[in-house]
């Protein structure tokens, strides 16, 4: 797969991420966590909030992975 497709489909998916992800955690904290005080909302949240560059990353290194040499 070429680099420009790679990236499409990356681009794609972070938007996705992005719109599953919150919406993930938001259901989460709604079932289980609803009654944390303040401090651990807080603390969840930020968790939540940093954890989502995990998956984030992995597609981006996917999308800048070099092409194929044609030439092998």
């Amino acid at each position: 797969m070429q680099q420009r497709a790679r990236k499409l489909l990356g681009l794609l998916a972070i938007i996705a991420l992005l719109i599953a992800y919150p919406l993930t955690v938001m259901e989460a904290y709604v079932t289980w966590l609803v009654g944390l005080p303040w401090w651990g909302a807080i603390l969840v949240l930020c968790a939540a909030g940093l954890l989502w560059f995990y998956p984030a990353s992995v597609v981006v290194r996917w999308m800048s992975a070099p092409d194929p040499d044609p030439r092998a």
